[in-house]
Order: structure tokens, then sequence, then C-alpha cells
């Protein structure tokens, strides 16, 4: 494997990681913004630092927009594309290389729908996404409530528990293995896969990193090639079996198509719920409000959302010659965009560094993408952290972080990896009442 994907590895991560290890060196803001491994525990005082006055910032590496009109503008224009590029800067022998080694179908890569643009995105994301209307988030519900509950059920009353690990991680890892008909017994590989494959998104990843990450891969599409196989033999009610019936995907845009749901449905819900008790364990007086009306636990929800996104950026390539906020740039140019900054742009959401779930304006984020690209699972995600908060601090109002969350050193998605927690006593042991059937998506 190391022969096979280490030119790869060289075009799209290793020119990358030395010129952002050389930034870094000399303490270049972007670049330390940017390297993920130093699981940065606050990256909004890098975010001012480098806002400046424009909507578009040139850095020492890339242009970057952390002006909300901007990069809703961006995210909305099909002149800006995704699809990733290998290496522009290398020698074209090198470059023609890297591409000619294929990976496996993976969220990263294509066919997956999150790197097209459209028409092939469009036929991509189509048949998937039947699987997030409202109609089929409400039937969600009723499952989100069971796992939740059963999940709190096992947690000890004055007790100590790893709310990632334990609790935050489980709840949407079990909702997306039902969806695409996974058996209970393997979520545990999900989260290994997902654990191992998420580095890929960040820019710069190691060697290690990256080779791990293949390997996972390499596994993950065999079991899910053997999954879909099954699934045309005995078809069940989810969504992959929907898809596969319908026989409008290959084999590898199923496999790509499923991997990427598996990703995207765990890895932000899991962020959004523990930067919320992160957010509310800072800021008590604003748990103070959501525990005396439940009604504003959805506040709670949008205003994480805008305050400390799971994603923290995407990017977009130029599509065509064009002028952006002045600048002339040519097709081909990158340009970064920080969600994160947009949703803490002070012209939009004054005092943007406050956490406060009563600002009138919390759901004009952009923590979800935008246009063509915005995240299919939004509404997902927004009702089960939702429920799954809720429900925690209904059974446990007294929870209390223990020592220092631990990060997770990525990033592109923003979340921690262990939060120690002391529960306290159980003062509610049934389910708070259903999530109003009102729910819209994003």
């Amino acid at each position: 494997m190391i022969p096979r994907y280490w030119m790869r590895w060289a075009g799209e991560h290793g020119t990358p990681r030395a010129v952002l290890r050389w930034q870094v060196r000399r303490r270049d803001p972007f670049a330390v913004l940017l390297n993920g491994q130093q699981g940065l525990h606050d990256p909004y005082p890098l975010i001012d630092q480098l806002r400046g006055p424009g909507g578009l910032q040139k850095t020492s590496l890339a242009y970057v927009s952390f002006d909300h009109a901007l990069v809703r503008s961006i995210l909305r224009d099909s002149r800006f594309g995704v699809r990733p590029a290998i290496g522009d800067e290398l020698p074209v022998p090198v470059r023609m290389a890297a591409e000619r080694v294929p990976v496996p179908p993976n969220p990263v890569e294509p066919p997956s729908m999150l790197v097209l643009d459209p028409p092939e995105h469009t036929r991509m994301r189509k048949p998937v996404a039947s699987a997030f209307t409202p109609r089929a988030i409400g039937r969600l519900r009723d499952r989100v409530e069971v796992v939740t509950t059963e999940l709190l059920d096992a947690m000890p009353s004055n007790g100590s528990v790893d709310l990632i690990t334990d609790f935050a991680a489980r709840v949407p890892i079990a909702i997306i293995a039902e969806m695409l008909g996974f058996p209970a017994a393997d979520r545990e590989l999900f989260l290994e896969w997902g654990d191992k494959v998420t580095p890929l998104l960040d820019i710069g990843t190691p060697w290690k990193s990256f080779k791990a990450a293949m390997a996972a891969i390499e596994v993950m599409d065999d079991y899910l090639a053997a999954h879909i196989e099954k699934l045309r033999r005995e078809p069940g009610e989810d969504i992959l079996s929907t898809l596969v019936r319908s026989g409008d995907l290959s084999l590898p845009e199923l496999q790509a198509s499923a991997s990427l749901l598996m990703g995207a449905g765990f890895e932000t819900t899991v962020n959004l719920i523990g930067n919320a008790v992160a957010a509310l364990s800072a800021h008590p007086d604003q748990l103070a409000i959501a525990q005396a009306d439940p009604d504003r636990w959805a506040d709670v929800v949008e205003e994480t959302l805008r305050f400390d996104p799971p994603v923290q950026t995407t990017a977009r390539q130029v599509l065509e010659p064009l002028e952006l906020d002045g600048v002339r740039l040519r097709a081909g140019a990158t340009i970064i965009v920080s969600l994160a900054g947009a949703n803490r742009d002070p012209d939009v959401f004054p005092d943007p560094h406050r956490f406060d779930i009563s600002r009138p304006n919390a759901k004009d984020h952009v923590a979800f993408s935008s246009g063509v690209h915005a995240c299919l699972g939004a509404s997902l995600a927004r009702m089960e952290a939702e429920y799954a908060l809720r429900a925690l601090y209904t059974r446990f109002p007294d929870l209390r972080l223990r020592g220092t969350p631990v990060r997770r050193k990525l990033f592109t998605l923003h979340g921690y990896e262990h939060m120690p927690v002391d529960l306290g006593p159980v003062t509610r042991t049934s389910a708070p009442d259903d999530l109003a059937d009102s729910a819209q998506p994003a």
C-alpha cells in the first residue's frame, strides 16, 4: 500500500504540509490556524486577527474570507466549484502520476457528491435527499428518543462518564446505522473508520494518518460492497436499500454515498452536542434559561452552530476568471471559506463572541454551508442534538465538566475527543416531551 498511495499523499497533503509547517515555524497566524495537529481550543482570536477590513483576504497561503456576506455569496455562486486539485504547483509529471493513483470510493474523493459539481452532483444528491425530507426526519424522532433514553439509563447517578464516547457519539451513529441498514453490532466499526478517515478533510495531513485512512477506506469499501450485495438480495426499508433498488447509482457511487452519509450523519452531530455542552458549561446563565423553558433547546442548538460550528471551513475553486471583492482571480484559484469566521462577523452578529441563546438572528449562521452543497442532514443533526441535550439536562440537571475537555487535533472538523463530566444525581427518569412536529429543514 505504501508505494501505491505515497505519490498521491505527496500531491494532496505532503507538499502543502511542508509549506504549512514552514509557515507555522515563522508564526504565520493563518498557518497556525490551519495546523489542525495543534488542536486549537480557541481558534477565534486568530480569526479576528486575520479578518481584516475587506471581504477577501490574501494570506501567505491562500485567499480566504471570514465575511458573512461574501461567504454566503461564494457558496451560492455557480462560478465556484468544489473539486479539489492535486498539487497545482507541483511539476506536471509528478501531478499526473499522483492523479493516476486511484483510491477506493470514499467521502473525500469522486464519485462522492462532496467533491462533485453540478450536473454530476445533482444526479448523486437527488436520490439521497429523500431520506432527509421533513416527513422522513419526523419518522426518526421515535428512534432518537429510544436510543437517547437507553444511553441515559446506562449512566450512573452521581457518576462520571466521558460525554463524547459514552453519549454524544452514540446517538448519531445508532441513527445513521439504522438509516443505512447496518447491523447494530457493527457500530463500533463505523466509529473506528470515521476516526481514521476524517483527517483527510484537513490540509497537510501527515503520511501516517493518510496511510491509516487509506487502510480504513479499503476495509470499509469491502464491507460496503458486501452489504450492498446483501441488500440486492434482501432489501429493507432503509435509504441504502432504496438507492440499491432504484438502480440510479453504480456500485462505486453507492459506496461513496454510503460512506459520506456515515461520516456526515455522525461527525456533525457529535461535535454539535459536545460543543453545546462546553458552551453551556462556560455560560451557566444561558443553561439556566434553557432549563427553565424546554422550548429554548432549539435556540441552544442554533446559537451553538453559530458560536462554535462543528465544521469550521470549506473551500471553493474558481471555475472561470472573475473579479471578487475588487480582486482579479484566475481559473483554478482556491478560496478558503471560513464558516466559523462568517458566523462571528460583527457586522451581522452584534457582540459575536458572546454565547446568547436569545440572539434573534442566530439562524443566519452558515454552519451547514449554503447553496447546492448545503448539508443534506442539517434537519437530522438539529433534531438529534436538540433532543439529546434536552434529555441529558432533564435527567442530569447538575451535570458539570470534570477537568478540561480535550479537543480533537483537527482543523476542519471542530469538536472534542474527550469530555469527562460529573453527572450529578438523577432527578427525572422519564424522557422529555417529544420535539415539536414543526421542526423545519435547513
